[in-house]
């Protein structure tokens, strides 16, 4: 089973593996950031349903204020970071959880800002949330 966890995760060509990254640094190359591109779709979907259930809304917002707004929400909802790491943690093989629990810490705290980051990305670049209709329709 670890193999196939493995083997659907993309490859990255960008990331450059060196010897003098931290603990830290590599698992977020070599696990968090394939994980993160194979769950993509799911993490934005996940978001846009997180939105809907608590009646949030990004409708009305400008451009210039989605940022701030999604930045806000990752800073008081436990319960979304939560989720969204799941979607990333359940992926792992057995030795990276292991791994992981070791320094859960900075981990979190790397997932929380990388599926923010692309989060934001989307709904910056697709011009807000009338792009969450293309996640319906996939």
């Amino acid at each position: 089973m670890s193999d196939l966890k493995i083997q659907l995760r993309p490859e990255i060509p960008s990331i450059e593996l060196t010897l003098n990254f931290s603990e830290e640094e590599r698992f977020q190359n070599e696990v968090l950031r394939p994980i993160i591109k194979l769950q993509n779709d799911l993490i934005l979907s996940c978001f846009v349903h997180y939105l809907q259930q608590t009646k949030g809304s990004m409708e009305s917002l400008k451009p210039v204020q989605i940022n701030p707004y999604i930045t806000n929400l990752f800073k008081t909802s436990t319960r979304l970071k939560t989720e969204l790491r799941g979607l990333i943690i359940g992926l792992f093989t057995l030795e990276e959880y292991h791994k992981y629990i070791e320094i859960s810490s900075q981990l979190n705290r790397r997932m929380n800002n990388m599926i923010q980051q692309r989060i934001l990305s989307f709904f910056v670049r697709q011009g807000g949330i009338e792009s969450k209709d293309r996640l319906r329709s996939e």
